[in-house]
């Protein structure tokens, strides 16, 4: 358990490092958490095992708001959808504004695309749930005051965190498709073969 979360908040604070020691034994164990490349790292290693539709984890970072927003992500070959939220580097199992942000960004974002690039007729609509097959994303946001509801306390519930993801991951987004066109293109058409499939 210790193990898991140290891991997890040395990939949510790039360059921190922190180092886990069990003086228990005979011989001191040792293990050592450091990732320069953050939350693009924790994909490739959710990602392990399994085969990236395009080799770049895609990351958007930005504040607005008051919200700091860092959202990394990768589709791959297996047909479920993996997305992890984090407020303030806890984690919410239950999700939130913050993922409803990720997700409507994304579906409006590959739908306007494929349209603009006439991948998709005027009337085609891709679901996000098709968007999302085979997807792995981290979505992380720092909140100077985070609402959580339901009993738990697993969910994030303001509604800053909403737009804030959605606008930074929608232009930067935008932009990225532009710019690699094979991604966008391998992308759509994984989801299109999904839509077909159900």
């Amino acid at each position: 358990t210790l193990k898991r979360r140290l891991r997890e908040t040395a990939f949510l604070t790039k360059n921190l490092k922190i180092v886990l020691t069990d003086d228990r034994g005979e011989e001191q164990v040792s293990e050592t958490f450091h990732y320069e490349g953050g939350i693009k790292e924790f994909v490739t290693y959710l990602n392990k095992g399994k085969e990236a539709l395009y080799p770049d984890v895609i990351y958007c970072e930005g504040e607005k708001d008051g919200v700091y927003v860092e959202v990394a992500f990768q589709h791959n070959d297996s047909y479920n959808e993996t997305t992890y939220g984090f407020v303030n580097n806890i984690t919410t199992p239950e999700g939130g504004t913050h993922i409803a942000g990720f997700r409507s960004a994304l579906t409006k974002t590959f739908n306007d695309y494929a349209k603009k690039n006439k991948l998709l007729k005027e009337s085609e609509q891709l679901s996000g749930d098709d968007i999302r097959e085979g997807l792995t994303a981290i979505i992380s946001v720092k909140i100077e005051d985070p609402q959580f509801e339901g009993q738990t306390k697993q969910k994030l519930g303001n509604s800053e965190a909403r737009g804030a993801v959605d606008n930074i991951v929608r232009t930067q987004l935008e932009i990225f498709l532009e710019q690699n066109p094979s991604v966008a293109k391998l992308t759509i058409d994984k989801s299109m073969m999904a839509q077909r499939a159900r």
